[in-house]
């Protein structure tokens, strides 16, 4: 299975620009084998942090200025969050950069957590952690629901300058969110987005 999902990723190419200045930050997809099957494992954030407490998501965050790079990142924050060293993770594939609709970029990696014991989760960050089985993503679709994105020029903006001024015909767009609920825990939002690349890349 590691095989496939390293071969079906590694084909992709990808070419992106103009997003140099947005937040960059880096993710782990953690894959672990349990009884002889492959499983995901998600983090609950601690109730105690101040951004999106309770929230399920994957270990990451952001990328920093000492990090080598992306990949380094993604393991770093993996380590920090899960509380394993890095000889602890083997990364099998570069998923891609995930562009959110406003000031970020995440480059997302799958990794194989090689001994699930040495996992001592950093409590402070991590609420718990709960596993998935692969299966259960490759079988079931997430519902998919859409939001509405419209643009709302900050009041100095130099209407002058433009085609129409204040009537100008502002592009809207409609984005698909994803849910997916697993024995009694929701996976939505970008941890969803990127579950649902993930799960169209290896099937």
């Amino acid at each position: 299975m590691l095989e496939q999902i390293q071969q079906r990723i590694s084909q992709r190419s990808v070419n992106l620009f103009g997003f140099a200045p947005l937040m960059r930050a880096a993710i782990m997809i953690p894959l672990i084998e349990k009884d002889g099957k492959w499983h995901v494992l998600f983090e609950v954030r601690a109730s105690t942090l101040t951004r999106q407490p309770g929230e399920i998501c994957f270990p990451g965050g952001k990328i920093d200025p000492s990090d080598k790079n992306e990949k380094e990142a993604a393991i770093r924050e993996t380590c920090e969050e899960l509380g394993i060293q890095s000889d602890d993770i083997e990364v099998i594939a570069d998923l891609g950069v995930l562009i959110p609709p406003y000031s970020s970029s995440i480059y997302s990696f799958v990794g194989r957590i090689r001994d699930e014991r040495r996992l001592s989760p950093n409590k402070a960050e991590v609420g718990e952690v709960f596993y998935v089985p692969l299966s259960f993503f490759l079988e079931n679709e997430p519902q998919v629901h859409y939001i509405q994105l419209a643009v709302k020029p900050d009041e100095d903006f130099p209407f002058d300058l433009i085609p129409l001024g204040k009537e100008y015909k502002w592009r809207t767009t409609r984005l698909p969110e994803f849910f997916y609920q697993y024995n009694g825990k929701i996976i939505w939002g970008l941890t969803a987005r990127i579950v649902q690349e993930f799960i169209s890349v290896i099937k």
